[in-house]
């Protein structure tokens, strides 16, 4: 009897022991190694009208002579992808990862190669200001970063234009409009809705293809629509002046760099809010053919209304606090 009470007591010892084991393995595995913060990376955007205007390899750029532009007023956008660099020599998606939107399989014909399109349905569209995206810092490598590149999928913003031999009225001058404005490599949508109305699209859609919802004024407003556009392939300027580090054609990555370069060291001890900077200064561009440096648009003849050719951002800026 007292072998078994010593057995049941040794038992008992050892399964105690192997439990205490078992959670004290698991309580540390469940917690951050020491001097690791639960702060937070926080992701905002702006729309910088006054930015240098830079072309695909980051330097000034200059308007064609055949062509004009004007300075967008930006209502929202969106980012499929984003990933922080280290230097410019790292290659696309070599970097830090971020974030990366939702997509699904698309068969359209294009010269690219894609196979699949950016799901709009599931884009996370944010205004200026506004966070969109929170993410913690210690799930981001330690390191410091002095670039960021930032996929535009898509922008929705408004433009003045001129709407030409309407039957009876003539012309309707300095009329307003939206444009929803897709610069992805490749974005699936169901049902576009610009503004105020909306239109069936159920298709996927290549690099700069863009829905324009006129706002016509009184007594006109009753016959506003929605027409649709694509700009030529390989004609949206995405910025890049990193030539090491190329980026792949038919795609808007916007390459830039902080102010000051980001450190993560996972032991921050506030949250960091990040701002990328956009440039809009002059990102919607038309083949001006009547030299009046206004777009024009023609109601009866639309084989008459000034092309678009680019919509693409202008430069990145990233910014911290």
């Amino acid at each position: 009897m007292k072998n078994g009470k010593a057995f049941i007591y040794s038992g008992a010892v050892l399964l105690w022991f192997l439990l205490a084991t078992v959670l004290t393995t698991c309580n540390k595995e469940d917690l951050p190694p020491s001097g690791i913060t639960d702060k937070m990376l926080k992701i905002r955007v702006r729309f910088d009208p006054d930015q240098a205007r830079l072309d695909s390899f980051g330097n000034p750029s200059v308007v064609p002579a055949a062509n004009a532009t004007q300075t967008p007023s930006f209502n929202t956008m969106s980012a499929h992808f984003i990933e922080l660099v280290g230097d410019e020599f790292t290659p696309y998606q070599q970097g830090a990862f971020l974030y990366k939107g939702e997509e699904v399989s698309a068969n359209n014909t294009n010269t690219y190669g894609f196979t699949t399109a950016i799901d709009f349905d599931k884009a996370l569209v944010t205004a200026e200001e506004e966070v969109f995206l929170e993410i913690p810092l210690s799930a981001i490598d330690t390191g410091i970063y002095h670039h960021i590149r930032v996929s535009v999928a898509y922008q929705n913003y408004e433009v003045l234009y001129n709407l030409n031999n309407v039957p009876v009225i003539n012309s309707l001058p300095q009329q307003s409009g939206t444009i929803a404005s897709f610069v992805g490599y490749n974005t699936y949508i169901n049902s576009l809705q610009v503004d105020e109305l909306e239109v069936a699209v159920n298709a996927p859609k290549l690099q700069g293809f863009w829905g324009f919802e006129t706002k016509l004024s009184e007594p006109y407003s009753s016959y506003n629509q929605i027409v649709t556009g694509q700009a030529p392939a390989d004609a949206t300027t995405v910025v890049n002046p990193f030539a090491n580090a190329p980026i792949p054609r038919g795609s808007c990555v916007v390459a830039g760099s902080f102010d000051i370069p980001l450190k993560v060291s996972w032991e921050e001890q506030e949250d960091v809010y990040m701002t990328l900077s956009f440039s809009t200064n002059g990102s919607f561009e038309w083949i001006d053919t009547n030299g009046n440096d206004e777009w024009d648009i023609d109601a009866s003849n639309s084989s008459q209304s000034e092309k678009v050719v680019d919509m693409g951002l202008r430069g990145l800026r990233a910014l911290w606090e």
